[in-house]
């Protein structure tokens, strides 16, 4: 299990600083903007909703609910009177208008979205664990079988009692393999990369992500299904058909699983979103048991200082998948842990939070591709925080965010597309 989730581990540190700056990335207060925030539940059992989508209609403005399905959307004064969309994979949208938010609390439930089986044209299968199984192995005829160059925009975070406290975010080309010949790993290189914190917001601790963007390239559980539940031990969970579904018109099962109740080791549980005729995996939303907090803290901590103790509190994951020329392909993850942090000979607990998200921008397959060579290439052991590459070149970055914290990074794609084609021109 170690190897599973080591690229998931950081790395904790003492800080001392005499002069603390603040930055203006985490000073976006502003009179023309209105902040909501609300917390996304499910209506069947009140769990929050990890993820999900909030978006303006009419605009780019979005974000995502975190681990405990709270969001804030900060929404221009000129858009007040308009609506949002909030949305999840497997549940019945929602749109609201803004003038119905409360100003102190504003509880969103979504309802499950269940398709009968007349209308999916599908069975309930009677060996669920085999389905799944045959799903995670099936790259021959579903997945890219060719060379590919990805384009993506990486984003990592760091929260300190929900207030931003490090932005890091990156243009990164990945050198991806054929799913179907598992001879070589992907590789990335950086294109544009800068890095900010506010280190008067870190509380004398600081922390470093070993991993960097393949913390969320290494969430393509088709093609590293290792980091996820090796088929050795996929006889350690329960599955079982939760519900059906669509997502795009198509139908899927929505596949629920978690460890034996016999297993101690900490494992995932979630859901798993896969169209049972074609055997395809379309999306997955899964997160670890972290109950036991020594074992847990093992898993995740590489170092830290030895006068705190250091445990995750919630880890969750996203992966999705998308279809191009009928070859599907990873297009999007995402991976948030929450943790707490006692200091010795004192009263509180510090409480963090620390999310990786990735989403391609554009792909071509390419048979001949040549991998860079290996220095150009990212060390998966990186610590994205320690590069220096790209952070003065104002020419690309610009002088503002190119997305604000608090938005999914789905909204930069377009700006960083058209900077990237300036730079070919």
């Amino acid at each position: 299990m170690r190897i599973t989730i080591s690229f998931l581990s950081f790395i904790i540190f003492g800080l001392h600083f005499s002069n603390a700056q603040s930055n203006k990335l985490f000073n976006n207060s502003n009179s023309n903007y209105i902040e909501f925030k609300g917390k996304i539940i499910n209506s069947e059992n009140n769990e929050p909703l990890i993820f999900a989508n909030v978006n303006l209609l009419e605009s780019n403005i979005s974000t995502i609910s975190n681990s405990e399905g709270d969001f804030a959307i900060k929404i221009p004064r000129s858009h007040s009177t308009s609506k949002v969309k909030i949305s999840f994979i497997g549940f019945k949208t929602k749109i609201l208008d803004l003038k119905s938010f409360d100003d102190k609390k504003n509880t969103i439930s979504l309802d499950v979205f269940i398709t009968p089986l007349s209308e999916t044209v599908l069975t309930v299968p009677k060996d669920v664990e085999r389905l799944v199984r045959e799903t995670l192995a099936n790259l021959e005829r579903n997945y890219l079988e060719d060379n590919t160059l990805m384009t993506a925009f990486y984003r990592e975070t760091i929260k300190r009692k929900r207030r931003n406290v490090s932005l890091s975010e990156a243009v990164v080309n990945i050198y991806k393999s054929p799913y179907k010949v598992y001879k070589r790993k992907d590789g990335i290189k950086i294109l544009k990369l800068r890095k900010d914190t506010d280190y008067s917001r870190l509380d004398t601790v600081a922390f470093k992500l070993a991993g960097g963007p393949y913390n969320t390239l290494f969430q393509d559980i088709i093609k590293y299904p290792n980091y996820f539940i090796p088929s050795f031990i996929m006889s350690n969970y329960s599955f079982w058909v939760h519900r059906n579904s669509k997502i795009n018109d198509t139908p899927v099962y929505v596949i629920r699983f978690k460890q034996r109740d016999d297993i101690n080791e900490p494992l995932f549980y979630g859901e798993l979103y896969i169209d049972g005729k074609n055997k395809i995996l379309l999306s997955a939303n899964y997160s670890l048991n972290v109950s036991n907090k020594d074992m847990a803290s093992k898993l995740f901590v590489k170092k830290k200082p030895r006068n705190a103790k250091v445990w995750p509190t919630k880890a969750t994951y996203r992966v999705d998948y998308a279809e191009r020329n009928k070859k599907w392909y990873y297009s999007y993850s995402n991976a948030s842990i929450d943790f707490k942090i006692n200091w010795d000979k004192r009263i509180f607990n510090s409480t963090y939070s620390l999310s990786s998200e990735m989403a391609v921008t554009d792909w071509t397959e390419d048979e001949a591709l040549n991998f860079p060579k290996r220095k150009e290439l990212v060390d998966p052991s990186v610590i994205l925080a320690d590069s220096k590459i790209g952070f003065k070149d104002l020419n690309f970055w610009g002088e503002d965010n190119i997305i604000e914290p608090e938005n999914t990074i789905e909204n930069a794609i377009k700006k960083i597309q058209r900077k990237l084609k300036r730079l070919k021109e």
